[in-house]
């Protein structure tokens, strides 16, 4: 599939050897043009997402919503964390290609900053993994390349694990 008029192809990378293998499909067979550019995305939750967890109300009559800074702080650390992780590994596979990408880290919904981010970027490729969940898992949860498939402005590849 190598082509030569791709300005900006964005690559969403997260945890998973599915989103890997989509960056090493990107590298092995897209030709961008002379002055086009490589995105590697990873999109981090916001902390309560990531969590899965907030802390619970004050009982008997104490204030609501008040922030835990040291948990809250601790979640974004150990995000912090995986995020560079991610992004080394991800940089690490893009070196070993001699290819020099641009990273960038955005917070938020992974399906919408992903589709956020390709269209601020006039994406004309987005290049993405898909886990295999299954059939049921993806009524309740939802699929973020299927949500991308459907609402973002570019073609979309989607290199689906086994």
């Amino acid at each position: 599939m190598a082509t030569g008029n791709l300005a900006s192809v964005v690559v969403a990378v997260d945890g998973s050897e599915e989103s890997m293998n989509a960056l090493r499909w990107a590298l092995d067979n897209l030709r961008l043009r002379p002055d086009g550019e490589l995105v590697v995305l990873h999109v981090q939750p916001p902390p309560n997402i990531a969590a899965g967890l907030n802390p619970a109300p004050i009982p008997f009559g104490g204030p609501s919503g008040v922030e835990v800074p040291a948990f809250t702080q601790a979640i974004e650390a150990h995000q912090r964390r995986i995020t560079q992780a991610i992004l080394e590994h991800a940089l690490k596979i893009c070196s070993e290609k001699n290819v020099e990408v641009k990273t960038e880290v955005v917070v938020g919904d992974p399906k919408e900053k992903i589709c956020e981010v390709a269209a601020n970027s006039k994406a004309d490729l987005l290049v993405m993994g898909c886990r295999a969940i299954g059939p049921l898992k993806r009524v309740f949860l939802g699929s973020v390349s299927n949500y991308c498939i459907n609402h973002v402005g570019c073609p979309v590849v989607v290199i689906k694990g086994t």
